[in-house]
């Protein structure tokens, strides 16, 4: 220690980071939820906090957009600081007509248009199927409930791409094969876990809605109102510890 891209040393890491992808976000979380948060990474502004949250330690640490930075970040989490859970806290664009503003889905499995998992030597013809851990998923399944909240589970699509020239109509396939909602970062997460062999979820809240334009939070609203996503994940870091 340190990385490239981090100036922690192992023992200022939990077993569980919570990953939001904006560093004011990670941010927000560590001062409004953790006990005692201690800034441990800033390298290029993305901001890593250690502290507790019902007595048990908790990391917050941006990923940064996107496929290549989530997979630089949750890389040396898992190979070289000792992480063993990585929950991404995300926002994500609706793509089903019964998904509203605001729900949070977990994804059970990420669909991608990415090439990420064919650097992983998986052969031309191969196709990785990038999927959450069952323990952590039925583990935050369980935190949800215990919020009264009834969390969707199914497909993500992480998406290579935001903008498109085609609009949402080049969507309407991965809509029609039941994606629930599209971000940025979870394949390449779940597919970093696999090589490692360790665990990873991704958990968004709606943001938008691809085919509804009019539903649209604000960039305020996705920084610091997805209050119930943050205490959700870390209850399931609590719950993680407790199953050692």
């Amino acid at each position: 220690m340190p990385t490239p891209h981090n100036t922690g040393k192992i023992e200022d890491f939990a077993k569980t980071v919570l990953m939001p992808g904006d560093p004011l976000r990670a941010k927000f979380i560590a001062e409004t939820f953790l006990t005692d948060p201690v800034l441990v990474n800033n390298v290029r502004g993305v901001q890593g906090y250690t502290g507790t949250w019902k007595g048990v330690p908790v990391t917050v640490m941006a990923s940064g957009m996107g496929m290549p930075s989530i997979g630089i970040y949750s890389w040396e989490l898992f190979n070289f600081y000792e992480v063993e859970n990585i929950i991404r806290i995300g926002s994500a664009g609706a793509l089903q007509d019964d998904v509203k503003l605001r729900e949070i889905v977990a994804g059970q499995a990420a669909c991608t248009n990415s090439n990420y998992a064919r650097n992983f030597g998986l052969g031309e013809a191969s196709t990785f199927a990038p999927i959450a851990d069952y323990t952590l998923l039925s583990t935050a399944v369980e935190a949800a409930k215990e919020h009264g909240v009834t969390m969707r589970v199914g497909n993500l699509l992480s998406s290579d791409t935001f903008y498109l020239p085609e609009g949402c109509a080049k969507n309407d396939q991965w809509k029609q094969m039941g994606v629930l909602a599209i971000e940025m970062e979870s394949a390449a997460l779940y597919t970093n876990a696999a090589y490692a062999g360790k665990r990873a979820l991704c958990i968004c809240t709606i943001s938008d809605h691809i085919y509804r334009p009019e539903d649209n939070l604000s960039a305020e609203d996705r920084q610091n109102s997805f209050t119930a996503m943050m205490e959700i994940a870390l209850d399931t870091a609590v719950k993680m510890a407790a199953l050692g």
